[in-house]
C-alpha cells in the first residue's frame, strides 16, 4: 500500500462537536517505511536497508541503484527511526548526555555547546538529567534511556551515584566524563584546571596592588574544595597566609554571597578585593556591595570564575576566569566519537585539563588610596 492510500485509509471522516458544528480534520503525515522506498525505486526491500544503512556488501550495488534508492528516499520524506536503528545494532547518530543539574546556568553554555559540536559531526543530543535530589533507581532510567546512542558523555560529579557509575563502567556504548570533580577516574575525561586558574585571578588582583584579598567559596557538589585550596595556597606562598575572617564559605547561588560580605566588611581590616569560585557568588558579591555602599571598583575589587553568560552583563561587567568550555566539549565529542567508530579503541580512564582564561572586565581596579 502507498503512504498515499495509506494516509486515505487512516484519515478519519468529517467530525462534529457538540454543538452538530463540523470540526476541521486534522492531516496526518504518513510513516513513510523502506518497503515503500522499494516500491517506488524499483527495488528490493533488502537492498534499501542495505544501501540507507551502509551495510557493506559482498557484491558492490550499482551506482545508479544507490542513486534511485536515495531519490526515492528523499522524494517520500523517508525519515529513520533511531531507536529501531539501536536495536539493530545500527548507530543512531545520536549521544547521550546525562547531566548532573539542568538547574545550574553553567551547565546551560555546556549543553549549548554539546549540542552545536554534536551537530557538526552529524549527532543529535538526547539530554538525561541526574539531580542530588533523586533517587538512585530514576538516575539509573535516566542512563538506561540513553542505551539507544552511540556514546554517552556525562556533565558533572557523579559520585553520588555509585550504582549509575557501576552501569555505566560496563556499558557496551562509549562513555567520556566531563567536570568530574571529585569522582573517581574511571572514563575517558576532560576537565579544567581550576586550581591554574584561580591564581591567575589572584595574580590578576596581586597585580594591581591588592594585598587585602579575601574569598568566599561556593558549596560545590561533595565537598569539591579545589578552588578554596588554591586560594589557601597563593595566599600562603605570596603573603604569608591568610587573614583571619578572609576565607569564608556560602551556598552556590545568586543571593549566596550576600552574607558572606557582609562579615567580610565588618572585620578590622576588611578586604578591599574578594575573589569568588563561581560567577553566581561573584554576582550576589555585586549586588550586596552595592546595598552596603560599597562600590565596586573603587571600593572593591571582585572576581569571579566560570563566565557564564550573565557575567558580561552585570554593573559593573564582571572579571572572571573564562571556563574553557568549547575547548573541553570538543574534545570530548571528538574523543566519543572516535570511539564509536572503533570498538576496540582504548577506552582506560584518562584526564585531559584544560587551562581558563582570564577575562578582565569593570568590576577590578587598584585598591583606594
Amino acid at each position: 500500500m502507498s503512504p498515499a492510500a495509506r494516509e486515505a485509509r487512516s484519515t478519519p471522516d468529517d467530525a462534529s462537536d457538540p454543538d452538530g458544528q463540523p470540526v476541521p480534520r486534522v492531516a496526518r503525515r504518513p510513516v513513510v517505511t523502506m518497503r515503500d522506498i522499494a516500491a517506488t525505486a524499483a527495488v528490493s526491500q533488502s537492498t534499501v536497508s542495505r544501501i540507507l544503512n551502509n551495510t557493506p556488501t559482498k557484491v558492490p550495488i550499482a551506482e545508479g541503484t544507490r542513486e534511485r534508492v536515495i531519490q526515492a528516499a528523499r522524494r517520500l520524506g523517508y525519515r529513520p527511526n533511531p531507536l529501531a536503528r539501536g536495536l539493530r545494532g545500527a548507530p543512531t547518530n545520536l549521544i547521550g548526555a546525562v547531566v548532573r543539574d539542568f538547574s545550574d546556568l553553567f551547565y546551560a553554555g555546556v549543553i549549548e555547546a554539546l549540542v552545536l559540536e554534536s551537530m557538526a559531526h552529524g549527532y543529535n543530543v538526547v539530554l538525561g538529567h541526574v539531580h542530588g535530589h533523586l533517587d538512585e533507581a530514576t538516575s539509573l532510567t535516566t542512563v538506561l534511556e540513553t542505551r539507544h546512542t552511540d556514546a554517552i558523555v556525562l556533565l558533572g560529579d557523579m559520585q553520588e551515584f555509585p550504582e549509575l557509575l557501576a552501569d555505566l563502567r560496563s556499558s557496551s556504548v562509549p562513555v567520556v566524563a566531563l567536570w568530574q570533580g571529585t569522582s573517581p577516574l574511571e572514563f575517558p575525561t576532560a576537565d579544567a584546571d581550576d586550581r591554574a586558574g584561580i591564581r591567575e585571578g589572584l595574580d590578576h588582583l596581586a597585580s594591581l596592588g591588592h594585598r587585602r584579598i579575601a574569598f568566599l567559596s561556593a558549596e560545590l557538589p561533595n565537598g569539591y574544595r579545589v578552588r578554596e585550596d588554591a586560594y589557601v595556597e597563593f595566599m600562603g606562598e605570596r603573603f604569608g597566609g591568610v587573614p583571619a575572617g578572609y576565607l569564608e564559605r556560602c551556598p552556590n547561588t545568586l543571593a549566596g554571597g550576600g552574607v558572606a560580605l557582609r562579615r567580610l566588611l565588618a572585620l578590622p581590616d576588611p578586604p578591599t578585593a574578594v575573589a569568588t569560585s563561581t560567577d553566581l557568588v561573584a554576582v550576589s558579591v555585586l549586588h550586596a556591595a552595592h546595598s552596603l555602599g560599597a562600590t565596586v571598583p573603587d571600593r572593591l575589587s571582585v572576581v569571579g570564575f566560570d563566565d557564564i553568560v550573565i557575567a558580561a552583563h552585570t554593573v559593573p561587567a564582571l572579571t572572571t576566569l573564562r571556563m574553557p568550555i568549547s575547548e573541553i566539549v570538543r574534545h570530548a565529542i571528538d574523543r566519543a566519537v572516535a570511539l564509536t567508530h572503533d570498538a576496540g579503541g582504548p577506552r582506560e580512564p584518562s584526564l585531559d585539563v584544560f587551562k581558563p582564561t582570564l577575562i578582565v572586565r569593570d568590576s577590578t581596579a587598584p585598591p583606594a588610596g
